[in-house]
């Protein structure tokens, strides 16, 4: 998220923080000075220019994390977590806040000056060697000048907190086009998703339920014929019986494609019990774990089903896992599920079966992150924010 500032942080709080970036603004002038006058003979030729900037950066980056820490201790600045500027943006605005940190201390300087000539306007009226139309006059200037004055602590203020959030939080600008980047990934995620998707089901009823309806149709066709002509009844009777069981099977099957593409249980029994279907079809031992205090929405909920079956399914057919857990734990803002094997490891996670649960988590602004080397373990862990 953006930096800003907490409008619940204390004013006097604010103040200090403020009035402290006058002295933490003395170092960066002194360095940048200093650096320039060292620097800048080998900053002007190109051969040498990396190697001087390689010399410049590492103070300008810890001068500018000082002058971040002071906007998030006494501001309550929020920045961006995995944020970091580029030494260029870093170095511009370590020189603007040197400039307007010693601009602030003028300005500051200037009001203690004009106090102290308060102090001695206030002395000579007291013994009256000072008349009402000089009075006057120095109580207009001195008023002006402290209007301009604090106006200008005030715009230094304001530019502080917009080069902080220049620097170490993307603009709003910037925001926006991530946004919309992620949001245009994300909806040709799940495209693909879907697509994927489709050509799994359409194999799946190619592969499986056609193939099974074929051997019943044949099975039925050489019963009637049999049934026809009068032939061995104790053959036409196991023919049937084959009949019969290849449309146990055909149901079943259809059964598993349906529960594939999506488990009625989801709508009817919720998340858990759901679970536990897939617990129960696993072919290797599931330890399940399930910690969700309340209902859930119901797009996280198909989202987190189809991670635990797809990772499930995945250990079973191809990690040589000979267990497998998982862990569903969830908070009123997010849902957490793990899933480890103790397999062989060496996921591939731009796979198909991964890019597709990737793309149908990032639809809902949540993350997947895959950690699976060589010879195991494999742990997927997707987030999935409710709110």
């Amino acid at each position: 998220m953006q930096g800003d500032t907490t409008d619940r942080t204390p004013w006097p709080r604010r103040a200090v923080g403020f009035l402290l970036g006058v002295p933490s603004a003395v170092p960066a002038a002194l360095y940048l000075l200093l650096t320039a006058v060292v620097l800048g003979p080998f900053l002007l030729r190109p051969r040498h220019r990396p190697h001087a900037v390689g010399r410049l950066m590492p103070g300008v980056r810890r001068l500018a994390a000082l002058e971040r820490a002071r906007r998030r201790v006494f501001f309550g600045d929020r920045f961006p977590r995995h944020y970091r500027a580029q030494d260029p943006r870093l170095l511009r605005y370590l020189v603007a806040r040197a400039g307007g940190g010693l601009v602030t201390g003028a300005v500051l300087a200037l009001l203690g000056f004009g106090a102290g000539l308060a102090v001695l306007l206030a002395g000579g009226v007291l013994r009256g060697s000072l008349g009402w139309a000089q009075l006057a006059i120095q109580v207009l200037l001195g008023g002006v000048l402290l209007f301009l004055a604090v106006q200008g602590l005030f715009s230094l203020a304001a530019l502080d907190a917009r080069l902080a959030r220049a620097c170490f939080g993307p603009s709003e600008a910037e925001l926006l086009r991530r946004r919309v980047a992620e949001l245009a990934d994300s909806r040709a995620a799940v495209v693909r998703a879907v697509d994927t998707e489709r050509r799994r089901i359409e194999r799946d009823l190619h592969d499986g339920v056609q193939q099974r309806v074929v051997a019943l149709a044949m099975l039925l066709g050489r019963s009637r014929r049999g049934l026809e002509r009068h032939q061995d009844r104790e053959l036409t009777a196991e023919l049937l019986r084959q009949a019969h069981r290849e449309a146990r099977g055909l149901l079943t099957e259809l059964r598993e494609v349906a529960w594939r593409a999506y488990p009625s249980a989801l709508d009817t029994l919720g998340l858990e019990e759901a679970l536990g279907g897939v617990s129960e079809r696993c072919a290797i031992p599931l330890r399940l774990h399930y910690e969700v205090p309340g209902p859930l929405p119901g797009p996280v909920r198909t989202a987190a089903y189809f991670v635990v079956s797809e990772c499930v399914t995945n250990a079973a057919k191809h990690s040589g896992a000979s267990a497998v857990s998982a862990r569903v734990v969830g908070t009123a803002a997010l849902l957490t599920v793990r899933v480890e094997d103790d397999g062989r490891g060496g996921a591939d996670p731009a796979g198909s079966g991964l890019a597709g649960l990737r793309g149908r988590v990032a639809a809902l602004d949540g993350s997947l992150h895959v950690h699976s080397p060589v010879g195991g373990p494999t742990v997927i862990t997707a987030e999935l924010p409710c709110a």
